[in-house]
């Protein structure tokens, strides 16, 4: 859920990024794993139990050792990944819309690197709507948009999880009253 700050003339939510619970769950689950299966596998080629509750020394190290370690391996790098991920707060920020500055100010964090501040600020008389889109089917979206005038639409919700029909619609009706602009795609 999006946190918000509002005022008569200032509005900000907060999006949340990577760092969720289940990127927490997912990192911790697949570590532990990837090093129960690497340890399985320097055991079967040691002949040195590393595993407590296992005895992984009576695999043949070709070819189960060596596809216990791979998996172990791949698992430890995909753990290693997920935990950067919430490191990073990839795809974390806010949006800003601030009637006295007379602007919107849209934020997010990337991938490490020269771009990873994603900011985009454009005056408020640039905001056409609010557009609302509902796609629903096998694969359901539902997310907001920032119509601007003469630009593409700017999404302001935040990915990987879906809101419900209801708070969609009081999100977006909330914004657009905030803004005084109409509300899109209802």
């Amino acid at each position: 859920m999006a946190t918000e700050t509002s005022t008569a003339t200032y509005y900000r939510e907060r999006i949340q990024g990577t760092r969720r619970l289940s990127n927490y769950w997912w990192a911790t689950v697949t570590g532990l794993g990837g090093l129960g299966f690497l340890l399985a596998g320097i055991s079967s080629y040691t002949h040195v139990n590393l595993l407590p509750f296992a005895d992984p020394t009576q695999l043949l190290f070709i070819p189960q050792g060596i596809v216990m370690g791979a998996y172990g391996l791949v698992g430890l790098a995909l753990s290693l990944f997920l935990w950067l991920l919430v490191l990073w707060d990839v795809g974390g920020g806010y949006n800003e819309f601030d009637k006295d500055k007379r602007q919107v100010t849209i934020f997010r964090w990337g991938w490490p690197g020269r771009d990873r501040r994603v900011e985009l600020v454009y005056d408020l008389d640039q905001v056409q709507a609010i557009r609302v889109q509902v796609k629903e089917g096998f694969n359901p979206k539902r997310a907001l948009y920032l119509r601007l005038r003469g630009k593409r639409d700017i999404p302001l919700t935040q990915v990987g999880r879906p809101m419900t029909l209801a708070e969609l619609e009081e999100r977006a009706a909330r914004l657009a009253r905030f803004l005084g602009v109409p509300v899109e795609g209802l």
